[in-house]
Parts: C-alpha cells; structure tokens; sequence
C-alpha cells in the first residue's frame, strides 16, 4: 500500500524523503488540478481574474474553512503561516510598555515579525523557556506563569517548527482568554497532521498552511480572524478590496474578506487547487495517520535508546514528525552526508545546546524508511564517536 501511495507523490524514488514537515509535497493528482487553474488563467486570463477567481475562491475558501472548522467569512488565503503571523503582528495596535509573550520553540521567521513590530511599537516580546523534556503541563505552567498585566497577546504555535510537539494550546488559549491575553496561533504545521477545529479552540487568531501535511501545492495557507477582532485586523496587502473602507485605520465598515480576497495580480492555482488536496488527504492520508504517528514514537523511543540522548518530548506531544537528539558535532554535515551516501533527506541542526535529527512520517513512508535512517546514523555516529 505504501509503495503505491509514494507512487502518486513526484518524489524522486531515490531519495528516503524524511522531511516533508519542511515543505510538504504535493501528489500527482493534486498537482495536475494545480496545473490545470494555471491553464485555464492563461488561456483567457481577463475572464479568469475578472468574473472566474471570486466565486472560485469563495468556493475553495468554504471547503478550507469546513476543513478547519472555521465559517467562510473568517479566514483568508494567504502564501504561508508566516505571512499570517506577519499580518497579525503588522495590524495589532501595540503601544509603548505592552508585551507579546512566546516561548523559545518558537518558529524563527515569526519571532522576527513580532521583534519586528513590538519595536516599532516600543513594546517588548519577551520568549519564556519551556522546561525539558517537555510535557503538557509543563508547558501550560510555563507559560502561565509568566503573564502580567503587560501582556497584550500571546503567540505560541500549535505544532512546533524546531522541536515537532504538539503543544496543548487549548489549554493555553482558554487560560490567556481568563485573563484578556489575545491568542495567535502559528498552526503551519497542523492542518493535516492533527485535526484542527479554530472556532472550537477559541483562538482570536489562527494561521496554518495547507502546503505542508495537507499536502497542497506550495503558497497554499490561510489566515483566520475570530469575527470579534476582525475590525482592527489589515491584510496581506493593501489593495482594492479596501476601496469601501471610508476609514483606512478602522475598518469596521468593510468585511475582513472583501479587505484580504484581491491580493493583486497573483496566479491563485495553489488556493484553488485547495479542495483537491483535501479530498486526497482523506482518501489516502488519513487512513495513514495513526501508523505514521507510530512511525515517529517509535523513532523516538529508538533513537534516544541507540545514543544514550533522552527524549525532548513526552511520548503524547508526538504527531508525524520528531526531534530526536542525538551525538554529533558537524550537524550540516551529517544531514549532507545522509543525503549523499544514504539517500536519505532528513534535517539535522543545532536547537539550544543540542543536535536534533528531525525525520517526518508522511503517508508514503514506512517501517523500512525507519529502519533505514536508524542505520545510517548507527553507521555514521559509530564512525565519529
């Protein structure tokens, strides 16, 4: 079964692709509805913009909001989560004193955003660190323990980048709600991977890709906007669906849609191409979840017992991808050498003090796939130990 999933992927079949937390992958089938918008907005690109994108998009944007358990109204394509971080952070009216709260597992890009926007605003974003190895409740008292009356928003991802745990963010969400915190939630890597449901985690704000574990083309995300705070909220840009705001700085009296819909002349076939990847995620993908889960708990368990390194995270923080630490000095190296000798693609970098081997578990990949990473490190390791 697995092998003839990997067929329907464009993945060199030379390569142990481990890393699709990275950029995600897209299958044959999803990529040919991609290609196929590309090819109807250059056979007639006037009609196309004009009278095909906006009912296009609306339907696209009703299936990812079903999808994620948001209503149509309340979310928005964009590129990628950082481009919905960066609007969120670019649109919240920050003043001198206030504060953004995260945590040091945090995606890096992003912590440029808020940095970016709280010095303009003469606030402070201030990054708590999570005790190791992490658990649930560690996390929530973590961070709970640092609000203050300065907090003005607290950002946290749902799944992290660096160190692939889940993260109790329901938790997080309701404890910062009970105390007037606004809640952004980086969620690029969990449609697809978890099941995602924004309007019952009660986030404020909430943005996730669909390029990565829901396997759509790539520039494929969508920023969603509780209804109570999208008057403040601005756009990815500023362009011709803010014509009907009669105040630019306040924008009550122009739906967040209509305002973040036209984002100029762009090719939109990754947004459109959104449906098809939905469908084919849960025919071939979901059914896979569960074993893929297993795949990477076992990695971890093994990885940590083969070198000695205890893991990051507790076993239930674990979805389709691990940070697995492990002993060794050259990480760029290793991760070039696993490519080049192995055939495996698999990223391997520094996070705090130590080396993590990251491996993802998509529904192509299987035991042998496993066994074959724990191999090469055993053989590389071995050699420089």
């Amino acid at each position: 079964m697995t092998a003839a999933l990997r067929a329907r992927f464009l993945l060199d079949p030379d390569v142990c692709y481990l890393n699709h937390g990275a950029f995600g992958a897209a299958p044959i089938p999803v990529f040919e509805a991609y290609q196929a918008w590309q090819l109807e907005l250059e056979r007639q690109p006037t009609r196309f913009l004009t009278r095909t994108l906006a009912p296009a998009l609306a339907d696209a944007r009703r299936e990812l909001a079903g999808y994620v358990g948001a209503g149509a109204d309340d979310l928005t394509f964009v590129p990628n989560a950082t481009t919905g971080v960066n609007v969120a952070a670019r649109s919240m009216h920050l003043e001198p004193g206030d504060e953004v709260l995260s945590c040091d597992h945090e995606y890096g890009a992003c912590d440029l955003a808020w940095r970016a926007a709280c010095q303009a605003a003469g606030a402070d974003y201030r990054k708590v660190r999570l005790p190791l190895p992490l658990t649930p409740d560690g996390v929530v008292e973590t961070v709970t323990a640092a609000f203050s009356g300065r907090t003005r928003a607290l950002h946290m991802s749902h799944i992290t980048s660096p160190t692939a745990a889940i993260l109790p963010v329901d938790r997080l969400v309701a404890a910062a709600a009970e105390r007037g915190i606004l809640t952004v939630v980086d969620g690029a890597h969990a449609p697809g991977q978890v099941p995602v449901d924004v309007r019952g985690l009660g986030a404020d704000i909430y943005t996730g890709n669909a390029h990565k574990w829901l396997v759509a083309p790539k520039g494929a995300a969508f920023l969603y906007v509780h209804p109570d705070q999208q008057c403040w909220m601005g756009s990815n840009i500023i362009s011709w669906g803010w014509a009907e705001c009669e105040d630019l700085l306040d924008h009550a009296d122009c739906s967040f849609v209509r305002r973040s819909a036209w984002q100029g002349t762009s090719d939109p076939a990754a947004y459109l191409s959104v449906p098809a990847a939905i469908a084919f995620h849960r025919e071939h993908l979901e059914p896979r979840r569960a074993g893929c889960v297993a795949l990477a708990r076992a990695a971890r368990e093994r990885i940590a017992e083969r070198f000695g390194c205890a893991p990051l995270l507790a076993e239930e923080m674990v979805g389709q991808f691990v940070a697995c630490p492990i002993p060794c000095g050259d990480p760029a190296g290793l991760q070039e050498r696993l490519l080049a000798a192995y055939g495996i693609e698999v990223p391997v970098f520094g996070f705090g003090e130590q080396i993590l081997v990251r491996p993802s578990f998509a529904g192509y990949n299987d035991r042998a796939d496993l066994e074959r990473l724990l191999d090469a490190l055993a053989a590389e390791l071995g050699r420089s130990s």
